[in-house]
């Protein structure tokens, strides 16, 4: 059961778990910015320079489920302070690597690190934020993810090029950020309450069989295809309106931006929903997605007015941000007590795995000739996730309940 309502106590936890969650996205992207200093003062090629980040990432991806075990068996607080410090220290101690060669096995210990946050963070907020404010406290946690992202490559070029820090200095000092958000962590701790145990011996699935179960497995196909969907916009909506109307690099560019800002946003409009509406989280779900669905296919439709054009892709980024509020909270309220960590480490890493799937053959299809397929393609993907959500709902896990006493 959530605790009861606290004036400021939720703000609190949302602060010290935000800033953490901000952190692990800020780490992600403060390395590509480096890559031109790095190639002239290492001599490595660009696609060793992408090594970095593609360790990085997937060390995240591929321990974020069995470190959610950890966090379910011992408690999520120790594993989010040690991870958090883990992935500053590994970000500082780049500063003093004589070659690229060292910064590899650095990037796989701060994706170590990362790789705590999302089991860690939504277990603590499961079990310290009232139920009032669940729903913005997800969207807060989205949004803080999603600032550190947008971030970090203006904040490296700032303190590289107007501050005239080198790249090291740049790095020491981003690195150690973290060092008081794991102070803060540790002496605001008795707010941060780990996720409610089962009481007696859990009956239904539980541990690896939870997570191999109908519903959760649709939950992470949810997951996977709304990412591919998210990755296929980002990555080629600017080339698919040039090539289908000859829209102007700036003009496709401020689309895209539209997008972004709209999704992110949404985010917290998704959080506010979710605390009025209480109940029909599925149906809120499904309005939105389709709303997105829509939006995103007309401009492969028809040639749109700039105005027009930016405007139809805020809209549709803000649907789509504002349905994903509601879908983290539906598969929090999926997860049996105690389980919360392993669901979220597992189902979370279909975004990831999602991100990385769908460019390259959407980009074949624009080497075919067919850039007119590729938001259909993104509306197909965002109606199977919709499927995926359907089952789910139709099939909730079951809950551990307790034996009775002899």
């Amino acid at each position: 059961m959530a605790p009861e309502p606290q004036p400021g106590r939720d703000a609190r936890i949302v602060a010290l778990i935000g800033t953490g969650h901000f952190l692990s996205h800020f780490y992600m992207l403060c390395l590509p910015p480096l890559f031109l200093v790095w190639r002239e003062e290492f001599g490595v090629s660009y696609a060793t320079l992408g090594l970095a980040v593609a360790l990085m990432s997937g060390t995240t991806a591929v321990l974020q489920t069995p470190v959610g075990f950890l966090v379910d068996r011992h408690g999520a607080r120790p594993y989010l302070v040690g991870g958090t410090l883990l992935m500053a220290l590994s970000i500082a101690a780049m500063a003093f690597a004589p070659s690229f060669w060292v910064i590899l096995p650095l990037a796989i210990l701060s994706g170590v690190g990362n790789s705590v946050i999302h089991p860690a963070d939504y277990a603590i907020l499961a079990g310290s934020v009232s139920k009032g404010f669940m729903g913005r406290a997800f969207a807060l946690h989205t949004f803080t993810g999603n600032l550190g992202f947008a971030l970090a490559p203006p904040a490296i070029a700032f303190l590289l090029t107007v501050v005239g820090l080198t790249w090291r200095e740049a790095l020491l000092l981003v690195g150690l950020l973290g060092v008081p958000v794991v102070a803060a962590i540790l002496l605001q701790s008795r707010v941060l309450q780990d996720q409610p145990k089962p009481k007696g011996r859990p009956q239904g699935p539980a541990g690896r069989e939870l997570l191999l179960s109908r519903p959760i497995l649709l939950f992470f196909g949810f997951f996977l295809l709304s990412a591919m969907a998210g990755a296929g916009i980002q990555a080629w909506l600017v080339t698919v309106l040039g090539k289908l109307w000859g829209t102007p690099v700036l003009v496709a560019s401020s689309a895209l931006t539209g997008y972004m800002v709209g999704a992110t946003a949404g985010t917290l409009v998704g959080g506010w929903l979710v605390d009025r509406a209480k109940s029909g989280l599925f149906g809120m779900v499904v309005a939105l997605t389709l709303a997105a669905m829509a939006l995103l296919l007309l401009p492969g439709l028809v040639p749109l007015p700039e105005a027009v054009l930016v405007a139809v892709a805020l809209a549709g980024g803000l649907a789509l941000g504002t349905s994903r509020t509601p879908r983290d909270v539906m598969l929090k309220d999926a997860s049996p007590p105690g389980e919360v960590g392993k669901v979220f480490g597992f189902v979370s890493s279909g975004l990831p795995l999602g991100s990385a799937i769908t460019p390259v053959p959407m980009g074949f299809l624009i080497d075919m000739g067919h850039p007119e397929l590729v938001l259909p393609v993104v509306a197909a993907l965002l109606g199977l996730s919709l499927l995926c959500a359907g089952g789910a709902r139709r099939a909730p896990a079951a809950r551990p309940r307790p034996v009775p006493a002899e």
